[in-house]
């Protein structure tokens, strides 16, 4: 596995070098919005993989309150970190297009709103699993993970039960797209797919090396009787 990693890391930088062409020069340009359009490539496809990211989060957080794995803590610890971070991208490419395009930068638009209450939630997520120190901290953090990801589907769906100044879904929901923006847009998906994978892989394995280290210094001092670590 570990020789694996950097093979992996230099076939996505390759893809993500594609996506990044294939973004701004081969696609092409939107008749009534012109290059501000290309936001879009990497919009979408941050909200897509914060989605699948904050899915994870949901699952892994289910199996530790089901199973207590450690495993599975890690793994809902990591998904939300790298998934706040594409949801971050998501709210900050977001305005950089509405305000050429809308000329304002935000509005309290249900989408919006809501994919920023789905930001803070994880956000709180991530500021109980960093400062609390009490050992229910995993168990109370797991409960607020489920409750995000109930905003997931609320986040998604909002535009097509609500009355919004937000565009409407390019796949479903009344959108379209033109086959060549749809082409770019799923292998920026791919590309933004693989490389949180690998910063949630690498992530992964600091996290349990940390605790590792943790665990050892711990049993350490409980052999030692004058408490401190030889």
């Amino acid at each position: 596995m570990k020789r694996a990693f950097p093979i992996l890391g230099v076939l996505t930088a390759i893809l993500l070098s594609y996506a990044l062409y294939m973004a701004l020069v081969w696609a092409p340009t939107e008749r009534t919005m012109g290059n501000v359009q290309r936001i879009f490539y990497y919009h979408v496809p941050s909200a897509w993989t914060a989605f699948i990211l904050f899915f994870v989060n949901f699952a892994a957080s289910i199996v530790y309150l089901i199973r207590r794995k450690p495993a599975a803590d890690i793994v809902a610890l990591v998904s939300a970190e790298v998934g706040v971070v594409f949801c971050t991208v998501v709210l900050i490419t977001g305005p950089i297009w509405a305000r050429p395009v809308w000329g304002i930068w935000w509005t309290w638009d249900m989408r919006l709103t809501s994919t920023l209450v789905l930001w803070l939630i994880y956000v709180s997520y991530l500021f109980l699993r960093r400062f609390s120190s009490s050992g229910e901290t995993p168990l109370l953090a797991a409960a607020l993970a489920v409750l995000g990801a109930l905003c997931v589907p609320f986040v998604y769906f909002s535009i097509w039960f609500f009355r919004t100044q937000h565009p409407q879904p390019v796949m479903g929901g009344g959108g379209s797209i033109d086959p060549r923006m749809l082409h770019v847009l799923l292998i920026n998906w791919l590309a933004f797919s693989c490389f949180a994978f690998l910063v949630c892989w690498s992530r992964y394995r600091l996290e349990k090396l940390q605790r590792d280290v943790d665990q050892a210094h711990a049993l350490a001092s409980l052999s030692d009787p004058r408490g401190s670590v030889r």
